[in-house]
């Protein structure tokens, strides 16, 4: 690297080349050569040369020492030359301070601001991140309330279909009860063309109750008393084991496939004795239209 006076100064420039710094070594090798053959020459000629061996050995020496001195000059010249050399891109370095100083005040000038641009953002975001956390809660109060609100409306229709099922379900089945009733009178008079419309009447009430999910059910006589679906007409006591239905008073029901309310029966030699093949049951003896409805009541489907 050269000095910036270099082109100015042509000798100064050429001093910051290392090859342009080389001692001429031929006037030192020529010296070096004459001291050789000089010696060389003593030691023939002389007629006592081991007398005189200082002279011959001197010429040696100084021989030796003119062939070294042009390469530590060379040496010293290179040397120098690298000190003028560093000396130079020091000086180059020197003068781009300047402009690194301008870069670096730039630089901060620049990253001030970006400093204060970034705190204004931060700013500008946190006051957004604020006011969504505001709205996020203020949706969700509302969305809370909203739900309550829905919660209990519904509610409250649940609670009223709940009410107007039982209540349709208490008319059909009063319905019902009184179908088999008639039924049961009819069945009882003998009459067997009064009794046919009436049954094929009940057959068409209880498949229209079925597709409403109600289904009425009657305890053949002789099946065993089953107390989860079977309860005996006019009394609370538990029947004895081995009981045996005499006759059904009062349909049962299942909704759903649950039992909705069990079978009002009557025990055989529980509450009368034992029927005989002569005895004929009159009308008489079929239960009133709705007493087995004021028996018990039904149980609530919910």
């Amino acid at each position: 690297m050269q000095l910036a006076l270099a082109p100015h100064f042509s000798e100064t420039g050429l001093m910051n080349d290392v090859t342009n710094w080389k001692v001429p070594k031929w006037p030192f090798l020529l010296g070096d050569a004459l001291l050789m053959v000089f010696g060389y020459f003593f030691v023939l000629h002389s007629p006592l040369p081991f007398r005189h061996w200082g002279i011959a050995a001197g010429c040696v020496a100084a021989g030796a020492i003119l062939g070294v001195i042009p390469f530590i000059l060379d040496y010293r010249a290179m040397g120098k030359a690298l000190e003028v050399n560093a000396l130079g891109a020091v000086a180059e370095k020197i003068q781009n301070l300047e402009k690194l100083a301008a870069q670096i005040s730039s630089a901060t000038k620049e990253w001030t601001n970006a400093q204060v641009q970034a705190e204004k953002t931060s700013t500008v975001a946190k006051e957004v991140a604020d006011r969504m956390a505001e709205e996020i809660r203020l949706f969700s109060e509302f969305m809370k309330k909203m739900n309550d609100s829905e919660k209990a409306t519904l509610r409250l229709e649940v609670e009223k279909l709940r009410r107007g099922e039982l209540d349709w379900l208490q008319v059909l089945v009063h319905i019902l009860d009184h179908v088999f009733a008639l039924h049961t009178a009819a069945m009882h008079s003998g009459d067997v063309k009064f009794a046919a419309p009436i049954t094929t009447f009940q057959n068409a009430c209880r498949d229209t109750a079925r597709r409403l999910g109600l289904t009425p059910f009657v305890v053949e006589p002789d099946a065993p008393f089953d107390a989860e679906q079977h309860q005996v007409a006019g009394s609370k006591e538990t029947p004895p084991a081995g009981a045996v239905v005499a006759e059904t008073m009062g349909l049962g029901y299942t909704f759903q496939g649950r039992l909705l309310r069990p079978a009002l029966v009557r025990l055989r030699d529980w509450n009368a004795p034992a029927e005989t093949p002569a005895e004929k049951p009159t009308a008489a003896a079929s239960p009133a239209p709705g007493n087995a409805g004021d028996e018990f009541s039904l149980e609530s489907p919910g």
